[in-house]
C-alpha cells in the first residue's frame, strides 16, 4: 500500500470492530474516533446510539497500544494548541 499512496497515507494499525460510533440517524461520529485513538476526552456523547461501542473501541486501542509498547498520555499544552490551530490560516 505504501507504495501507491505513500507512507503518509500507511496507517500505523487498523483494528476491526463490531459496529462504530454512530449517531441515531446512522452517521459516524469520526471525532470520537480521533478522539479514542489520541486519548483524549469524549466531549458530548449525547447523539450515541450505543455508547457502549466507544468504550469497545477504546478497550482494542489501548490493548493495541499496550502491545506495542506505547504508554497512554495526556497531550502536552503546545499539542494541544498545535491541534487547536490546526487548518485556521496564520
Amino acid at each position: 500500500m505504501a507504495e501507491k499512496i505513500g507512507r503518509f497515507g500507511r496507517p500505523k494499525t487498523v483494528i476491526f470492530t463490531d459496529d462504530l460510533p454512530k449517531t441515531r440517524s446512522g452517521k459516524i461520529m469520526r471525532r470520537l474516533l480521533r478522539d479514542v485513538a489520541e486519548n483524549r476526552p469524549l466531549g458530548d456523547t449525547t447523539t450515541l446510539a450505543d455508547a457502549t461501542v466507544v468504550e469497545e473501541i477504546r478497550h482494542h486501542v489501548q490493548a493495541e497500544k499496550s502491545a506495542r509498547g506505547e504508554v497512554p498520555r495526556e497531550l502536552s499544552e503546545q499539542e494541544k494548541a498545535e491541534i487547536a490551530a490546526y487548518g485556521h490560516a496564520e
